[in-house]
């Protein structure tokens, strides 16, 4: 049931979203809202971690069902992103973060070359840490805050990556990330992460901006479970559990995981969902009877952004909250979140983990 709707999903937003790039040939891009302006058919406002999620929604298809018309997809959506940044990394430091993920599941997928882009993204990353406000890297070059959304990712990264082409000394520093997080930017009441922390020049910390935001959950709760592979201590396991029972009575209504509107924020919700299912999939393995309540949360989610999606042209068309019907824009011009490839890739992300949790059985 969840691998056919995904699959819906999936040609919903590629059939509204999916162009080449300035009609170049073996190149594919994202077109960031539907219908699209001018502007955005150009691609002239740039949306480089959306693509990045674009990529990995590709290989969450391409693993629920391989294509070779997919896989040839996965290989142009590289090419386009390549030649429209001019590079592989920006100012962003969550930014590339997240690319590098991409980048990696799609090469461990379909080969796609990424010794070049990895090396880059990495190196940046290791030169972004600094010990202002005792370590993490900052949100971006110059910057004075330090936050979740880019330590997160760069730790889930460092700790993949350091077995498979990276430095000896990369899952120290996915340690390094995510010890500096759980020290500074949890919430002691509540378990849940906090969004990040301004920074002096001196390095003492300015103001912690206690913001709660679903994505930050999910990338911690990544980053813990990466690590707690290898981790017989158990200490990594505890974290993930505190953080799925945060994120299970603080952050959901009914099970179903609250949405954050459009623009970046709609795809906090899809982020969390997606690590929730990682987690659903690993922690039983890993002595934890808590990954049922992660699945639940993702299963109920999928359902409701399901059962609250609209007809458009193309396919359905889910809203940025999953609890309520979706509205259909009907030009450029109507100001509704559901244009945005945010929200659309946000819903697209969460039927793919619970199409992938359904494949292995897990309850929820």
């Amino acid at each position: 049931m969840w691998a056919a709707r995904a699959a819906v999903a999936e040609r919903a937003v590629l059939t509204r979203h999916l162009r080449r790039f300035w009609g170049l040939p073996g190149t594919r891009l994202g077109v960031a809202a539907w219908p699209p302006s001018a502007r955005q058919r150009l691609h002239t406002h740039w949306n480089y971690w959306w693509q990045a999620h674009l990529l990995d929604c590709l290989v969450d298809a391409q693993q629920r069902q391989p294509h070779p018309g997919r896989a040839a997809t996965i290989h142009r959506l590289v090419r386009g992103i390549r030649l429209r940044n001019l590079s592989w990394t920006n100012a962003y430091y969550d930014d590339i973060a997240w690319l590098g993920l991409a980048l990696l599941r799609a090469h461990e997928c379909e080969q796609v070359p990424v010794q070049v882009p990895l090396t880059a993204i990495t190196a940046q990353l290791r030169d972004g840490w600094t010990d202002h406000a005792g370590g993490g890297v900052w949100w971006r070059r110059g910057d004075n805050f330090k936050n979740v959304p880019a330590n997160g990712p760069a730790a889930i990264l460092f700790a993949r990556w350091a077995s498979l082409g990276g430095e000896r000394a990369d899952r120290q520093r996915a340690r390094s990330h995510t010890e500096w997080m759980e020290q500074l930017l949890v919430d002691p009441g509540t378990g849940l992460l906090w969004d990040g922390l301004y920074v002096e020049p001196d390095g003492t910390v300015r103001d912690v901006v206690r913001t709660v935001y679903t994505y930050c959950q999910g990338v911690f709760l990544g980053a813990c479970v990466e690590l707690a592979a290898e981790d017989t201590s158990g200490v990594w396991v505890g974290r993930a559990e505190r953080t799925i029972r945060a994120v299970a009575t603080h952050l959901v209504d009914h099970d179903v995981l609250r949405g954050r509107g459009g623009g970046d924020g709609g795809l906090f919700a899809g982020i969390l969902a997606r690590y929730l299912a990682l987690a659903a999939a690993r922690l039983p393995g890993l002595g934890s009877d808590l990954g049922p309540v992660a699945a639940r949360v993702v299963i109920a989610s999928a359902q409701a952004a399901w059962r609250n999606r609209a007809l458009a042209r193309g396919g359905p068309l889910f809203g940025p909250e999953w609890t309520r019907p979706a509205d259909v824009p009907h030009s450029a011009r109507h100001r509704r979140v559901e244009r945005d490839l945010s929200v659309q890739l946000s819903a697209w992300m969460v039927l793919e983990a619970a199409a992938m949790l359904e494949r292995l059985g897990s309850p929820g």
